[in-house]
């Protein structure tokens, strides 16, 4: 059994009990842990990064080996490599509401954008002033690219994920600035997924997941899917 677990401190604790309760009936357990948010390096909720939107690139490659018929430790493998070439953050424009909560987990100005959200309404490391779209992008994509690091003329998947509370239409304009600095950056964007994914309730806001692609990784995420959130290939 393979866990992919989202590096927040609650969910880490609830895995490692469930693998203890899987080992106690013989079943063999590897953990993933995904820390692809660059925002902070130690929130409210983690020890460490968080994991936010590169999960899915994580499960989908993981999912495709495990399909292929790879072993458990090859799977594992896999999902590790793709956490350690992925790297996200995200903006608000807005919080979400917890229901049990009843109110929004932060508030902003009509002039104000939080910058490097979580996903469970926890605010970012810095609150900016509004600015055009564009502005907004390369506030975003600048500080994963740093820490990605990736080489010149690297082939990259862009993953442009919604917060849960933004237009399609508005996350295209995000796509097309990514895009545009990545290629300008000497880049090529070889693979691209837009839309809500890993989200925060109603929250108005996007991140940007890059992964540094190679033949095996382009080949597990072009492998056919069909699920609920993603489908192609078959």
């Amino acid at each position: 059994m393979l866990h992919i677990v989202k590096n927040y401190t609650g969910d880490v604790l609830n895995f490692e009990t469930a693998a203890e309760l899987a080992a106690m009936d013989d079943v063999r357990v590897e953990s993933v842990v995904v820390d692809d948010d660059v925002a902070v390096q130690d929130s409210l909720y983690t020890a460490g990064r968080r994991g936010v939107a590169g999960t899915v690139v994580v499960e989908k490659c993981a999912g495709a080996a495990a399909e292929r018929g790879d072993d458990l430790d090859a799977v594992a493998a896999v999902a590790r490599h793709v956490n350690d070439v992925t790297r996200s953050m995200g903006l608000a424009l807005g919080s979400g509401t917890v229901p049990h909560a009843g109110e929004p987990s932060f508030t902003l100005g009509d002039d104000e954008v939080e910058l490097g959200i979580g996903i469970h309404g926890e605010p970012g490391r810095e609150r900016i002033a509004m600015a055009p779209a564009d502005e907004l992008v390369d506030r975003v994509l600048g500080p994963v690219l740093d820490d990605l690091d990736a080489p010149a003329g690297s082939q990259l998947l862009l993953l442009v994920n919604g917060m849960g509370g933004t237009p399609q239409s508005e996350l295209y304009i995000v796509y097309r600035r990514a895009a545009e600095v990545l290629t300008d950056r000497g880049h090529h964007v070889a693979r691209s997924l837009v839309g809500d994914y890993v989200t925060s309730l109603e929250m108005p806001g996007f991140s940007i997941t890059v992964t540094v692609l190679d033949e095996e990784l382009t080949a597990l995420w072009d492998a056919p899917v069909e699920t609920p959130a993603l489908r192609w290939g078959r």
